[in-house]
């Protein structure tokens, strides 16, 4: 395991007495044009300009049989409900989240390592890739609770070390996401302005958060000037599609309250020169199991 550098200069502040708009610092897309990868050279400008891409099928439905089992087979495991990376529905009990689903699962490490994720990763960071997190999210029918809205580079900045904005996300469909069933959305180009919210990190925060976010949270206000300025898209799709984009993006889900689950594997990838230091507002980095110290790159 790879040691964290000490803590660098702060670009974007957060945690503070009120909240602070600053300018993205950091390119979107680190590799050079035209270098090569999976994604096109039309593909990338958009996913520079809007944050995110979308593609309609990154595996196949055979694929999503297979993964789909898997998550069947955690989600019901004993072992696995016991684990502290098992987070429960506060109301239903249900399991919500498995985290670090890579290191539990075979099936899951195998996708890590799959050309169709690891070098769209690589391409847009520009570099060799670590797991920051991964994990899968279960969001059953008739109730599963949303997430509000958030940038997950403010956490990840704030709780688990993160200096620069060199990290990417992918979202894979294991059901298909239907424009009822609390699917994710997120607001174009929010990824190019940092947000830092107002208030202090609790103490383990990550308890209450990975259940209902509060701390990191930005104002109604904010909220308001983002979406008048940059509009919400919200993703849809059949199972085996997938959603790229940056850890800036300002982006929620609602809750499910159709009949009609909505599964999906969720992959974070940093780059192993973005390397996790001390959190800039936050006592302790969270668990590992979270926010990875291990910077190995993935092979």
């Amino acid at each position: 395991m790879t040691t964290a550098p000490e803590r660098t200069a702060d670009l974007y502040p957060t945690r503070g007495a009120a909240e602070v708009a600053t300018p993205r610092q950091d390119p979107v897309v680190w590799s050079e044009p035209g270098a090569p990868g999976p994604f096109s050279g039309e593909e990338l400008a958009s996913f520079e300009r809007d944050g995110f891409a979308a593609i309609d099928q990154l595996i196949t439905p055979e694929e999503v049989a297979t993964y789909r089992a898997e998550l069947d087979r955690l989600v019901t495991d004993p072992g696995v409900r016991a684990d502290e990376r098992s987070i429960v529905e506060p109301k239903s009990g249900e399991i919500r989240s498995v985290f670090e689903v890579h290191r539990i699962s075979e099936v899951f490490a195998g996708l890590v390592r799959d050309p169709r994720v690891l070098d769209r990763a690589r391409q847009i960071l520009g570099s060799d890739v670590y797991v920051h997190q991964s994990r899968i999210n279960v969001k059953p029918g008739f109730g599963a609770s949303g997430f509000y809205w958030h940038s997950d580079f403010e956490t990840w900045h704030a709780e688990d070390g993160l200096p620069r904005m060199r990290t990417v996300s992918v979202s894979i469909a294991l059901t298909e996401n239907f424009d009822t069933n609390g699917g994710l959305m997120i607001m174009p180009g929010s990824h190019l302005t940092f947000l830092g919210c107002a208030g202090e990190t609790p103490k383990d925060n990550y308890k209450k958060s990975l259940q209902m976010q509060d701390a990191g949270t930005p104002s109604d206000e904010a909220l308001t000037g983002f979406a008048d300025r940059h509009g919400i898209r919200l993703f849809t799709g059949r199972a085996g599609s997938a959603t790229w984009f940056d850890c800036n993006c300002m982006h929620g889900s609602g809750d499910n309250i159709t009949p009609y689950p909505r599964s999906n594997v969720f992959i974070v990838f940093n780059s192993v020169e973005n390397a996790a230091v001390e959190p800039f507002a936050a006592p302790v980095p969270r668990p590992e199991f979270i926010g990875a110290r291990d910077f190995t790159p993935i092979r």
